[in-house]
Protein backbone atom coordinates (compact mmCIF):
# COMPACT_ATOMS: atom_id res chain seq x y z
CA UNK A 1 0.00 0.00 0.00
CA UNK A 2 1.32 3.05 -1.05
CA UNK A 3 1.55 6.12 1.20
CA UNK A 4 1.88 9.86 0.29
CA UNK A 5 1.64 13.28 1.67
CA UNK A 6 -1.98 14.05 2.25
CA UNK A 7 -4.13 16.02 -0.54
CA UNK A 8 -6.91 18.20 0.16
CA UNK A 9 -9.70 16.39 0.84
CA UNK A 10 -8.82 12.47 0.99
CA UNK A 11 -8.52 9.92 3.79
CA UNK A 12 -5.51 10.54 6.03
CA UNK A 13 -3.27 6.68 5.22
CA UNK A 14 -2.31 6.83 8.38
CA UNK A 15 -5.41 6.66 10.09
CA UNK A 16 -7.44 3.45 11.07
CA UNK A 17 -10.10 2.90 9.21
CA UNK A 18 -10.98 -0.87 9.84
CA UNK A 19 -14.30 0.08 10.94
CA UNK A 20 -15.20 0.57 7.21
CA UNK A 21 -13.80 -2.51 6.00
CA UNK A 22 -11.11 -0.29 4.37
CA UNK A 23 -8.87 -2.50 4.89
CA UNK A 24 -10.69 -5.59 5.44
CA UNK A 25 -10.19 -6.34 0.83
CA UNK A 26 -9.23 -9.84 1.13
CA UNK A 27 -8.95 -11.52 -1.75
CA UNK A 28 -8.64 -15.32 -2.39
CA UNK A 29 -6.64 -16.43 -5.72
CA UNK A 30 -9.07 -18.19 -8.28
CA UNK A 31 -7.48 -21.39 -9.78
CA UNK A 32 -8.46 -22.76 -12.95
CA UNK A 33 -11.54 -24.82 -12.89
CA UNK A 34 -12.29 -23.51 -9.94
CA UNK A 35 -16.13 -22.99 -8.60
CA UNK A 36 -17.40 -19.85 -7.32
CA UNK A 37 -20.09 -19.02 -5.35
CA UNK A 38 -21.28 -15.71 -4.46
CA UNK A 39 -24.47 -15.97 -3.46
CA UNK A 40 -24.31 -16.07 0.58
CA UNK A 41 -24.23 -12.86 2.47
CA UNK A 42 -22.06 -13.64 5.34
CA UNK A 43 -19.35 -15.60 3.33
CA UNK A 44 -17.44 -15.52 0.14
CA UNK A 45 -16.47 -19.49 -1.19
CA UNK A 46 -14.61 -20.90 -3.76
CA UNK A 47 -13.89 -24.47 -4.31
CA UNK A 48 -10.47 -25.76 -5.72
CA UNK A 49 -9.79 -29.30 -6.33
CA UNK A 50 -12.75 -30.23 -3.88
CA UNK A 51 -11.57 -27.79 -1.20
CA UNK A 52 -13.02 -24.82 -0.06
CA UNK A 53 -11.92 -21.91 1.30
CA UNK A 54 -14.53 -19.23 2.94
CA UNK A 55 -14.13 -15.52 4.26
CA UNK A 56 -16.17 -13.34 5.70
CA UNK A 57 -18.22 -10.37 3.54
CA UNK A 58 -19.07 -8.25 6.49
CA UNK A 59 -22.37 -9.08 5.19
CA UNK A 60 -22.41 -7.57 1.94
CA UNK A 61 -22.71 -9.67 -1.36
CA UNK A 62 -20.11 -9.10 -4.38
CA UNK A 63 -21.45 -7.90 -7.42
CA UNK A 64 -25.06 -7.78 -5.78
CA UNK A 65 -27.90 -7.89 -8.11
CA UNK A 66 -30.57 -6.43 -5.86
CA UNK A 67 -28.14 -3.08 -5.25
CA UNK A 68 -29.88 0.41 -5.43
CA UNK A 69 -27.14 3.05 -5.70
CA UNK A 70 -26.85 6.71 -5.71
CA UNK A 71 -24.15 8.65 -7.48
CA UNK A 72 -21.40 10.46 -4.64
CA UNK A 73 -21.34 14.28 -5.50
CA UNK A 74 -17.80 14.16 -4.47
CA UNK A 75 -15.95 17.48 -4.93
CA UNK A 76 -13.34 17.05 -7.55
CA UNK A 77 -15.56 14.39 -9.56
CA UNK A 78 -17.35 15.54 -12.94
CA UNK A 79 -19.72 14.02 -15.81
CA UNK A 80 -18.00 12.24 -18.44
CA UNK A 81 -20.67 12.12 -21.25
CA UNK A 82 -21.55 8.56 -22.51
CA UNK A 83 -21.14 8.72 -26.00
CA UNK A 84 -21.29 5.33 -26.87
CA UNK A 85 -24.10 3.28 -28.22
CA UNK A 86 -25.97 0.15 -26.64
CA UNK A 87 -25.01 -1.25 -30.10
CA UNK A 88 -21.68 -0.10 -29.56
CA UNK A 89 -20.85 -1.18 -26.13
CA UNK A 90 -22.16 -4.48 -27.32
CA UNK A 91 -20.00 -4.90 -30.36
CA UNK A 92 -16.66 -3.24 -29.13
CA UNK A 93 -16.69 -3.08 -25.86
CA UNK A 94 -17.65 -6.48 -24.12
CA UNK A 95 -18.07 -9.25 -21.28
CA UNK A 96 -16.63 -12.11 -22.24
CA UNK A 97 -19.96 -15.33 -22.08
CA UNK A 98 -18.95 -16.91 -19.01
CA UNK A 99 -19.23 -13.54 -17.11
CA UNK A 100 -22.62 -13.48 -18.10
CA UNK A 101 -23.95 -13.78 -14.33
CA UNK A 102 -21.31 -11.70 -13.41
CA UNK A 103 -22.91 -8.16 -11.44
CA UNK A 104 -20.04 -6.58 -11.14
CA UNK A 105 -18.63 -6.61 -14.79
CA UNK A 106 -22.25 -5.92 -16.19
CA UNK A 107 -22.57 -3.03 -14.19
CA UNK A 108 -19.48 -1.75 -15.99
CA UNK A 109 -20.27 -2.54 -19.07
CA UNK A 110 -24.05 -1.39 -18.91
CA UNK A 111 -24.32 1.82 -21.14
CA UNK A 112 -27.22 2.54 -19.51
CA UNK A 113 -25.14 4.39 -16.49
CA UNK A 114 -23.49 7.08 -17.45
CA UNK A 115 -19.32 6.64 -17.08
CA UNK A 116 -17.43 9.43 -14.29
CA UNK A 117 -14.20 10.65 -14.32
CA UNK A 118 -11.60 12.53 -12.06
CA UNK A 119 -11.25 16.25 -12.61
CA UNK A 120 -7.57 16.59 -13.61
CA UNK A 121 -7.62 13.22 -14.32
CA UNK A 122 -9.61 12.89 -17.94
CA UNK A 123 -6.76 11.64 -19.72
CA UNK A 124 -6.30 8.15 -17.84
CA UNK A 125 -10.40 8.03 -18.30
CA UNK A 126 -10.52 4.93 -20.42
CA UNK A 127 -13.42 4.42 -23.47
CA UNK A 128 -15.50 1.13 -22.43
CA UNK A 129 -16.01 0.46 -25.65
CA UNK A 130 -12.49 -0.68 -26.01
CA UNK A 131 -12.66 -3.14 -23.02
CA UNK A 132 -13.17 -6.25 -23.15
CA UNK A 133 -13.62 -8.63 -20.21
CA UNK A 134 -12.38 -11.81 -19.56
CA UNK A 135 -12.37 -14.12 -16.64
CA UNK A 136 -11.98 -13.13 -12.69
CA UNK A 137 -8.89 -14.37 -11.38
CA UNK A 138 -9.32 -13.09 -7.90
CA UNK A 139 -11.79 -12.11 -5.73
CA UNK A 140 -12.59 -10.48 -2.03
CA UNK A 141 -15.17 -8.76 -0.30
CA UNK A 142 -15.42 -5.98 -2.29
CA UNK A 143 -14.35 -6.11 -5.77
CA UNK A 144 -12.68 -8.46 -7.90
CA UNK A 145 -9.95 -8.37 -10.53
CA UNK A 146 -9.92 -9.56 -14.36
CA UNK A 147 -8.00 -10.45 -17.00
CA UNK A 148 -8.66 -8.84 -20.13
CA UNK A 149 -7.81 -6.65 -23.16
CA UNK A 150 -7.97 -2.88 -23.88
CA UNK A 151 -7.36 -1.22 -27.39
CA UNK A 152 -5.78 -4.72 -28.21
CA UNK A 153 -4.00 -5.08 -25.32
CA UNK A 154 -3.76 -7.95 -22.09
CA UNK A 155 -4.76 -5.87 -18.99
CA UNK A 156 -6.00 -6.59 -15.39
CA UNK A 157 -9.15 -5.06 -14.76
CA UNK A 158 -9.88 -4.56 -10.90
CA UNK A 159 -13.40 -3.86 -10.28
CA UNK A 160 -14.04 -2.27 -6.62
CA UNK A 161 -18.65 -2.52 -5.75
CA UNK A 162 -19.51 0.61 -3.88
CA UNK A 163 -21.57 -0.52 -0.51
CA UNK A 164 -24.86 0.36 -0.78
CA UNK A 165 -26.18 0.62 2.49
CA UNK A 166 -23.07 2.18 4.54
CA UNK A 167 -22.66 5.56 2.88
CA UNK A 168 -19.77 6.73 5.02
CA UNK A 169 -17.66 3.55 4.12
CA UNK A 170 -18.61 4.24 0.46
CA UNK A 171 -17.19 7.73 0.63
CA UNK A 172 -13.99 6.39 2.18
CA UNK A 173 -13.82 3.86 -0.77
CA UNK A 174 -14.21 6.45 -3.38
CA UNK A 175 -11.43 8.71 -1.93
CA UNK A 176 -9.50 5.97 -1.84
CA UNK A 177 -9.97 4.84 -5.56
CA UNK A 178 -9.28 8.60 -6.19
CA UNK A 179 -6.02 8.23 -4.59
CA UNK A 180 -4.90 5.10 -5.86
CA UNK A 181 -5.56 6.82 -9.50
CA UNK A 182 -3.48 9.78 -8.61
CA UNK A 183 -0.25 7.97 -7.42
CA UNK A 184 -0.84 5.35 -10.28
CA UNK A 185 -1.02 8.27 -12.60
CA UNK A 186 1.88 10.06 -11.21
CA UNK A 187 4.58 6.31 -11.34
CA UNK A 188 6.20 5.77 -14.43
CA UNK A 189 9.05 3.51 -14.38
CA UNK A 190 9.74 0.67 -15.86
CA UNK A 191 10.24 -1.61 -12.80
CA UNK A 192 6.55 -0.03 -11.67
CA UNK A 193 2.98 -1.26 -13.30
CA UNK A 194 2.30 1.05 -15.97
CA UNK A 195 -1.14 2.60 -15.40
CA UNK A 196 -3.37 1.92 -18.16
CA UNK A 197 -6.51 4.00 -17.12
CA UNK A 198 -9.53 4.02 -14.95
CA UNK A 199 -13.09 4.78 -14.56
CA UNK A 200 -16.24 5.47 -12.35
CA UNK A 201 -19.83 4.46 -12.77
CA UNK A 202 -22.38 4.42 -9.94
CA UNK A 203 -22.10 1.27 -8.22
CA UNK A 204 -18.89 -0.12 -9.60
CA UNK A 205 -14.92 1.87 -9.88
CA UNK A 206 -12.66 0.26 -12.18
CA UNK A 207 -9.01 0.88 -12.63
CA UNK A 208 -6.77 -0.81 -15.24
CA UNK A 209 -3.03 -1.88 -15.36
CA UNK A 210 -0.95 -3.76 -17.55
CA UNK A 211 -1.00 -7.38 -17.44
CA UNK A 212 1.60 -9.58 -15.93
CA UNK A 213 1.74 -12.63 -17.74
CA UNK A 214 4.30 -14.21 -15.02
CA UNK A 215 1.84 -13.64 -12.16
CA UNK A 216 3.60 -12.89 -8.57
CA UNK A 217 6.93 -13.74 -7.60
CA UNK A 218 5.24 -15.70 -4.23
CA UNK A 219 3.44 -17.76 -6.91
CA UNK A 220 6.89 -18.66 -8.92
CA UNK A 221 8.44 -19.52 -6.01
CA UNK A 222 5.43 -21.62 -5.39
CA UNK A 223 5.41 -23.16 -8.27
CA UNK A 224 9.27 -23.93 -7.72
CA UNK A 225 8.21 -25.97 -4.50
CA UNK A 226 11.31 -24.82 -2.71
CA UNK A 227 13.51 -24.95 -5.16
CA UNK A 228 16.07 -21.67 -5.03
CA UNK A 229 15.94 -19.76 -7.92
CA UNK A 230 18.95 -19.52 -10.13
CA UNK A 231 21.18 -16.97 -8.71
CA UNK A 232 21.90 -14.90 -11.53
CA UNK A 233 17.91 -14.68 -12.04
CA UNK A 234 17.91 -14.06 -8.41
CA UNK A 235 20.00 -10.88 -7.86
CA UNK A 236 18.62 -9.90 -10.98
CA UNK A 237 14.65 -9.42 -10.01
CA UNK A 238 16.20 -8.51 -6.61
CA UNK A 239 18.27 -5.01 -9.05
CA UNK A 240 14.96 -4.73 -10.67
CA UNK A 241 12.80 -4.29 -7.06
CA UNK A 242 15.78 -1.90 -5.83
CA UNK A 243 15.44 0.13 -8.65
CA UNK A 244 11.89 0.54 -8.52
CA UNK A 245 11.22 1.22 -4.70
CA UNK A 246 14.86 4.03 -5.00
CA UNK A 247 12.19 5.65 -7.73
CA UNK A 248 9.19 5.70 -5.37
CA UNK A 249 10.99 6.88 -2.44
CA UNK A 250 12.95 9.31 -4.69
CA UNK A 251 9.09 10.84 -5.13
CA UNK A 252 8.90 10.57 -1.05
CA UNK A 253 6.62 7.71 -1.43
CA UNK A 254 6.26 4.67 0.89
CA UNK A 255 4.75 1.38 -0.11
CA UNK A 256 3.97 0.17 3.34
CA UNK A 257 3.37 -3.68 1.56
CA UNK A 258 6.55 -4.46 -0.29
CA UNK A 259 6.40 -8.31 -0.56
CA UNK A 260 6.44 -10.99 -3.45
CA UNK A 261 2.74 -10.88 -3.48
CA UNK A 262 2.78 -7.69 -4.74
CA UNK A 263 5.82 -8.33 -7.00
CA UNK A 264 4.65 -9.08 -10.65
CA UNK A 265 6.47 -11.04 -13.14
CA UNK A 266 6.62 -10.02 -16.98
CA UNK A 267 7.37 -11.85 -20.03
CA UNK A 268 10.99 -11.15 -20.04
CA UNK A 269 11.16 -11.68 -16.50
CA UNK A 270 11.53 -8.75 -15.19
CA UNK A 271 9.48 -7.20 -12.32
CA UNK A 272 6.63 -4.86 -11.30
CA UNK A 273 6.30 -3.52 -8.24
CA UNK A 274 2.08 -3.11 -8.02
CA UNK A 275 -0.14 -2.69 -5.89
CA UNK A 276 -0.45 1.09 -5.14
CA UNK A 277 -3.30 1.92 -3.12
CA UNK A 278 -5.50 1.38 -0.26
CA UNK A 279 -8.39 -0.32 -1.64
CA UNK A 280 -6.33 -3.09 -3.22
CA UNK A 281 -6.14 -6.15 -4.25
CA UNK A 282 -4.74 -8.98 -1.92
CA UNK A 283 -4.44 -12.79 -2.21
CA UNK A 284 -5.56 -14.07 1.25
CA UNK A 285 -4.08 -16.96 2.54
CA UNK A 286 -3.93 -17.19 6.33
CA UNK A 287 -7.08 -15.36 8.20
CA UNK A 288 -7.41 -13.92 11.23
CA UNK A 289 -6.67 -10.02 10.94
CA UNK A 290 -6.18 -7.84 7.37
CA UNK A 291 -2.51 -7.68 8.78
CA UNK A 292 -1.75 -10.97 9.02
CA UNK A 293 -1.28 -11.74 5.07
CA UNK A 294 1.74 -8.91 5.60
CA UNK A 295 2.99 -10.00 8.65
CA UNK A 296 5.97 -11.82 7.56
CA UNK A 297 7.44 -9.14 5.36
CA UNK A 298 6.79 -6.19 7.86
CA UNK A 299 9.34 -4.29 9.74
CA UNK A 300 8.46 -4.83 13.96
CA UNK A 301 7.74 -0.78 13.74
CA UNK A 302 4.91 -1.17 11.90
CA UNK A 303 3.63 -4.29 13.81
CA UNK A 304 3.63 -2.68 16.82
CA UNK A 305 2.11 -0.02 15.26
CA UNK A 306 5.04 2.70 16.07
CA UNK A 307 6.13 5.74 13.90
CA UNK A 308 7.60 4.56 10.72
CA UNK A 309 9.41 5.67 8.21
CA UNK A 310 10.33 4.63 4.35
CA UNK A 311 12.99 2.06 5.87
CA UNK A 312 9.81 -0.02 6.32
CA UNK A 313 10.09 -0.88 2.99
CA UNK A 314 13.98 -1.94 2.97
CA UNK A 315 13.42 -4.27 5.59
CA UNK A 316 10.69 -5.44 3.82
CA UNK A 317 13.14 -5.93 0.49
CA UNK A 318 15.67 -7.70 2.89
CA UNK A 319 13.11 -10.34 3.63
CA UNK A 320 12.02 -10.12 -0.53
CA UNK A 321 15.97 -10.88 -1.30
CA UNK A 322 15.77 -13.67 0.98
CA UNK A 323 13.07 -15.45 -0.60
CA UNK A 324 14.58 -14.85 -3.62
CA UNK A 325 17.91 -16.90 -3.41
CA UNK A 326 16.24 -19.56 -0.92
CA UNK A 327 12.47 -20.05 -3.11
CA UNK A 328 11.49 -20.70 0.46
CA UNK A 329 8.26 -18.93 2.41
CA UNK A 330 9.39 -16.42 5.22
CA UNK A 331 9.32 -18.14 8.31
CA UNK A 332 7.36 -21.28 7.01
CA UNK A 333 6.61 -23.30 10.04
CA UNK A 334 5.20 -20.22 11.95
CA UNK A 335 2.01 -19.06 11.13
CA UNK A 336 2.17 -14.91 10.64
CA UNK A 337 1.23 -14.34 14.05
CA UNK A 338 4.20 -16.71 15.72
CA UNK A 339 6.45 -15.08 12.87
CA UNK A 340 5.55 -11.08 14.19
CA UNK A 341 6.07 -12.41 17.67
CA UNK A 342 9.03 -14.01 17.44
CA UNK A 343 10.56 -10.57 14.93
CA UNK A 344 9.69 -7.99 17.33
CA UNK A 345 10.22 -9.92 20.45
CA UNK A 346 13.23 -12.28 19.97
CA UNK A 347 14.78 -10.63 17.16
CA UNK A 348 14.25 -13.68 15.15
CA UNK A 349 15.15 -13.28 11.30
CA UNK A 350 15.05 -15.77 8.74
CA UNK A 351 18.47 -18.09 8.71
CA UNK A 352 20.70 -17.06 5.45
CA UNK A 353 22.16 -20.30 3.84
CA UNK A 354 26.30 -20.92 4.91
CA UNK A 355 26.77 -21.01 1.13
CA UNK A 356 25.13 -17.10 0.36
CA UNK A 357 27.70 -14.57 -1.22
CA UNK A 358 29.21 -12.11 1.66
CA UNK A 359 27.33 -9.25 0.01
CA UNK A 360 24.07 -10.63 -0.30
CA UNK A 361 24.60 -11.30 3.24
CA UNK A 362 25.12 -8.33 3.98
CA UNK A 363 22.13 -6.84 2.24
CA UNK A 364 19.75 -8.41 4.16
CA UNK A 365 20.89 -8.38 7.12
CA UNK A 366 21.38 -4.62 7.28
CA UNK A 367 17.74 -4.43 5.08
CA UNK A 368 15.99 -6.41 8.55
CA UNK A 369 17.98 -4.44 11.33
CA UNK A 370 15.82 -3.86 14.13
CA UNK A 371 16.54 0.11 13.90
CA UNK A 372 15.37 1.45 11.34
CA UNK A 373 18.59 4.04 10.59
CA UNK A 374 20.67 1.41 10.69
CA UNK A 375 19.08 0.08 7.40
CA UNK A 376 20.25 1.57 3.83
CA UNK A 377 18.42 3.11 1.43
CA UNK A 378 17.78 2.23 -1.71
CA UNK A 379 20.23 3.84 -3.74
CA UNK A 380 23.10 2.24 -1.63
CA UNK A 381 21.19 -1.16 -2.48
CA UNK A 382 21.15 -1.17 -5.58
CA UNK A 383 24.77 -0.22 -5.33
CA UNK A 384 25.32 -3.52 -3.23
CA UNK A 385 23.46 -5.66 -5.73
CA UNK A 386 25.45 -4.54 -9.03
CA UNK A 387 28.77 -5.56 -7.29
CA UNK A 388 26.89 -8.85 -6.55
CA UNK A 389 25.84 -9.30 -10.11
CA UNK A 390 29.27 -8.37 -11.27
CA UNK A 391 30.94 -11.03 -8.70
CA UNK A 392 27.90 -13.48 -10.54
CA UNK A 393 29.25 -12.75 -13.75
CA UNK A 394 32.85 -12.64 -12.89
CA UNK A 395 32.24 -16.06 -11.39
CA UNK A 396 30.28 -17.85 -14.36
CA UNK A 397 33.12 -16.74 -16.72
CA UNK A 398 35.65 -17.91 -15.09
CA UNK A 399 33.57 -21.50 -14.47
CA UNK A 400 33.12 -21.12 -18.33
CA UNK A 401 36.78 -20.73 -18.45
CA UNK A 402 38.12 -23.90 -16.62
CA UNK A 403 35.20 -26.28 -17.97
CA UNK A 404 37.00 -25.46 -21.45
CA UNK A 405 40.89 -25.84 -20.85
CA UNK A 406 39.56 -29.33 -19.09
CA UNK A 407 38.66 -30.40 -21.88
CA UNK A 408 41.37 -32.64 -23.77
CA UNK A 409 42.96 -31.32 -27.10
CA UNK A 410 42.30 -32.50 -30.41
CA UNK A 411 44.15 -32.17 -33.69
CA UNK A 412 42.79 -32.87 -37.15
Amino acid sequence: MLEAPKFAGLIDLNENHDNYGITQNFYHKLGEGSNMSIDSYGSLQMSIGGGSVAMSTDNSSVGSNGSHTRILNHPGLKRVRNNYTTAASVNRGRVSQGLSDDALAQALMDPRFPTDGLENYDEWTIDLRKLNMGPAFAQGAFGKLYKGTYNGEDVAIKLLERPENDLERAQLMEQAFQQEVMMLARLKHPNIVRFIGGCRKPMVWCIVTEYAKGGSVRQFLARRQNRSVPLKLAVKQALDVARGMEYVHGLNLIHRDLKSDNLLISADKSIKIADFGVARIEVQTEGMTPETGTYRWMAPEMIQHRAYTHKVDVYSFGIVLWELITGMLPFQKMTAVQAAFAVVNKGIRPAIPNDCLPVLSEIMTRCWDANPDNRPPFSQVVRMLEVAETEIMTTVRKARFRCCISQPMTTD
